[in-house]
């Protein structure tokens, strides 16, 4: 228990200092205010020459305790704490961190991977810094908007008061330093990983079954399907397979049933016999961390 809490608060520490340097080595010297209260703690800075450091913290403090005070203890301490790092952490590193860029599309572009990678890692450990999370959260509590829409509202406003204060060009390399931190935590959440799901409609789905079961080894789930246009019942196969067996899968399929139907998209995180962990495992690592 203690060790997990350790291992835990580690991780934030970390995934705090990585999202500090990417503000202060990429994004707030290219004066690009990707979203978040980091983005506009980088518009107050360049207004009011006022430390991006301080200035989060200014804004968060007041946030949480009012989170906790309107919804309940449910930031806890782990919130509270990565918001201290992460702002100590981006006024303290300030002299010691050279500036690597001043190509604004560089500095959206590595920013943007920083700060993906530190907040991935931070949400990953079961923690947070704050933020916009917050701000979605209360504006969810008293006006009934959806905590995603409200995120989209909150970092397209703060977007657009950067355009305002600098420019719209600049504006635009901060929608692409916000993307990229979006599908950054995205990756360090799930894992690089990422197995596929296909779906296979065919009437000669026992073939296609035995051959998957037989050159694939990998298991099939048989659904009952039925046709829209024709009403006809169906057999729907689906078969979780890695990157890397797309193209037999393809191959075997269009062999036996050129007029087959066939879906492939990504799934994450699959728990079980063949990928990695088993369910039971994954419960099991997540009860020994609470």
């Amino acid at each position: 228990m203690k060790r997990e809490i350790i291992y835990d608060y580690s991780g934030i520490t970390l995934g705090s200092l990585l999202t500090s340097m990417g503000l202060v080595m990429f994004l707030v010297p290219n004066k690009i205010a990707a979203g978040g209260i980091s983005g506009l703690a980088t518009v107050i800075h360049y207004l009011f020459n006022y430390p991006v450091g301080i200035t989060m913290l200014a804004i968060n403090v007041p946030l949480f305790i009012t989170g906790v005070k309107v919804l309940g203890a449910q930031f806890g301490f782990r919130t509270l704490y990565g918001i201290l790092v992460l702002s100590l952490a981006t006024d303290y590193l300030v002299p010691y961190l050279p500036i690597l860029t001043y190509d604004p599309l560089l500095g959206a572009i590595y920013g943007g991977l920083f700060v993906g990678t530190g907040l991935g890692l931070v949400f990953r450990f079961k923690g947070t810094t704050g933020g916009t999370d917050l701000i979605a959260q209360l504006v969810n509590y008293y006006f009934d908007i959806r905590v995603g829409r409200a995120l989209l509202m909150i970092d397209f406003f703060i977007i657009l008061f950067a355009a305002i204060v600098f420019n719209a060009e600049l504006a635009l390399y901060a929608l692409i330093g916000l993307f990229i931190t979006s599908k950054t935590i995205d990756l360090v959440q799930e894992g690089f990983n990422i197995s596929k799901g296909a779906f296979i409609i065919s009437d000669k789905g026992k073939k296609i079954k035995e051959e998957i079961l037989d050159s694939l080894d990998r298991g099939v789930t048989v659904l009952e399907g039925k046709g829209g246009y024709t009403n006809n019942d169906k057999e729907v196969l689906l078969c979780i397979i890695s990157r890397s067996e797309i193209t037999k899968l393809k191959n075997l399929v269009y062999n036996l049933d050129q007029a087959s139907f066939l879906i492939i998209t990504d799934v994450h995180e699959v728990l079980g016999e063949g990928f990695g962990e088993s369910f039971s495992e994954s419960l099991e690592q997540k009860s020994k961390s609470e």
